[in-house]
């Protein structure tokens, strides 16, 4: 399973590098290029910032590798417009850069378009690359979601048709063959469980084939589970437990009373497919939880209540979505072992980034 963030990425640039869409994106670059690089360009920026009382913000440049910072430079351009095409019309700048111009009000209303349309994927792209919770339970939701606000609307421009339809393509095309498996993922996650994304066949046969696997799941553990009792090593010098006295019954109480109060007999054992279908069964009636939840601790309270299917979930669960709390783990790493602390020992490298990721400090 690929790292969803990275997938994200690759639908966005695709959308990126439509032709209209890399057109506006160069121009909207040169611009920003232009006042980093020029003392005079910026200066006479900070000018007319002050000016229109817009936020001191500097221009943002974006990274090839990460299609995020091009929006970010997109809406750091859409917030400062007002500005920047004041300092290019000052005479100041016109004499030094005369062939930079500003956005015409068109492209202004594409790049507004533009931002709109992909703000969907950043926000998607942070929600899954949150460290707190499961991530891969999020997967099939998002991808839903996201295909779903890249449908084409009639009042689209012919360049947000163009990019929509470029995101939609590259993103449908992905993890066709893991889709049964995120969705089982997403059924055993409280947040998500009821899979309003499915159609109620899609959705039925989804709860079905969690039914075989937990099923399938019992059956697997009642097989191995003796063979671990008669292999065990220590069972041989365990102590036999002794069994707990009997209680003395009274005659004369059962005489009265024992026709109308005799304990019922326990109903034979039911098959694994039959606690499985009782499991799923009560946990779809079970309210969903709210998305800040955490469903871990929801699964630690209700474990006894769902045996199978808590089993599942530490199957389904413990599997990330993303490749980025990993890749974060990296540049901690790097940010400890500098040049300046390259005497430390690989024992307290481990303890530092033990404490970074796991210490957290209380606040007052």
């Amino acid at each position: 399973m690929g790292c969803f963030a990275h997938l994200i990425n690759l639908a966005s640039q695709a959308g990126l590098k439509t032709p209209a869409a890399a057109r506006l994106l160069g121009q909207v670059r040169r611009i920003v290029s232009f006042f980093h690089r020029s003392p005079t360009a910026s200066h006479t920026l900070k000018e007319k910032q002050q000016l229109l009382q817009l936020p001191q913000h500097k221009l943002v440049v974006d990274v090839t590798t990460r299609w995020n910072s091009s929006l970010d430079m997109i809406e750091r351009f859409l917030e400062q417009q007002p500005a920047i095409s004041a300092a290019l019309l000052s005479p100041e700048v016109r004499r030094r850069e005369s062939d930079i111009c500003t956005l015409t009000d068109t492209d202004i209303t594409t790049a507004e378009d533009m931002v709109k349309c992909l703000s969907p994927m950043k926000t998607a792209t942070l929600a899954i690359s949150e460290e707190a919770s499961p991530t891969m339970p999020m997967v099939a939701p998002l991808q839903f979601q996201l295909l779903r606000q890249m449908a084409l609307d009639a009042e689209d421009s012919s360049v947000i048709k163009e990019l929509k339809t470029a995101v939609h393509d590259n993103l449908s095309s992905r993890y066709e063959a893991l889709m049964d498996a995120l969705c089982v993922a997403s059924s055993l996650d409280p947040r998500f469980k009821t899979l309003p994304f499915l159609s109620d066949e899609a959705r039925d046969a989804v709860f079905l084939k969690l039914t075989s696997e937990a099923a399938h799941l019992k059956q697997s553990n009642d097989e191995t589970t003796p063979e671990q009792e008669d292999t065990s090593p220590t069972d041989a010098a365990m102590p036999v437990p002794t069994q707990p006295k009997r209680q003395k019954q009274s005659s004369a109480l059962m005489a009265l009373l024992g026709s109308s109060y005799t304990p019922e007999t326990a109903p034979q054992g039911k098959t694994p497919s039959e606690r499985a279908e009782e499991e799923v069964t009560i946990y779809r009636k079970v309210p969903s939880i709210h998305l800040s939840q955490n469903p871990l601790t929801w699964w630690q309270v209700h474990a006894e209540e769902f045996p199978l299917l808590a089993g599942l979930a530490k199957r389904y669960l413990c599997i990330p979505g993303t490749s980025v709390p990993s890749e974060r783990v990296f540049s901690t790493a790097g940010d400890i072992v500098s040049a300046q602390r390259s005497c430390l020992t690989p024992q307290h490298v481990d303890q530092l980034l033990f404490l970074q990721k796991n210490f957290k400090i209380p606040e007052d």
